[in-house]
């Protein structure tokens, strides 16, 4: 009998959200999580997001779900509009945990083909579990192609996943 994995996913939680919210839902992140546990083993967890004051609360409900949240300091774009790119602290995450064997697989959750080179490093070293792409119609065609028949697009977990408001009455 095999012992169960001990796999970490990276999660580009904006690409996450927006691919999600482009299907017209918003995902369950406690759900998420749980999920990630049960289907791929997932130990560890980490949420890369954009850091503003303002969520505190939502950073807090993210870490009671399960989450490893890795902050990324915000500044306004030239529009204004809040601006934290994640995607170099993520592959700096999965290359250190990588290089100290802290986990069996990764699972890689983004749309994103800024990560198409962790993506085929992981792939060619037989550490890549899955690539969780929130919609095929925004999914980079480089990381599909690099992560071959390792990716997996969350639209049809919806039922499972998709986040519904408590009744309070």
């Amino acid at each position: 009998m095999k012992l169960k994995q001990n796999n970490h996913a990276y999660i580009d939680s904006q690409n996450l959200n927006l691919g999600i919210q482009s299907m017209g839902w918003k995902l369950d992140f406690f759900r998420f999580r749980r999920y990630l546990k049960e289907k791929y083993s997932v130990n560890t967890a980490y949420l890369f997001v954009g850091y503003i004051a303002e969520n505190k609360e939502m950073y807090s409900s993210l870490q009671k779900s399960g989450f490893v949240l890795i902050f990324k300091p915000v500044l306004p774009d030239k529009d204004g509009k809040p601006k934290g790119n994640v995607d170099a602290d993520l592959v700096l995450q999965a290359m250190i945990d990588y290089n100290n064997n802290e986990f069996d697989q990764a699972i890689i959750v983004t749309s994103d083909g800024d990560f198409y080179s962790l993506v085929k490093y992981l792939y060619t070293n037989e550490k890549l579990k899955v690539v969780m792409s929130p919609y095929l119609d925004t999914c980079s065609v480089l990381l599909q192609k690099t992560a071959r028949e390792k990716i997996v697009f969350m639209d049809n977990l919806r039922k499972k996943l998709e986040y519904k408001r408590k009744n309070t009455a």
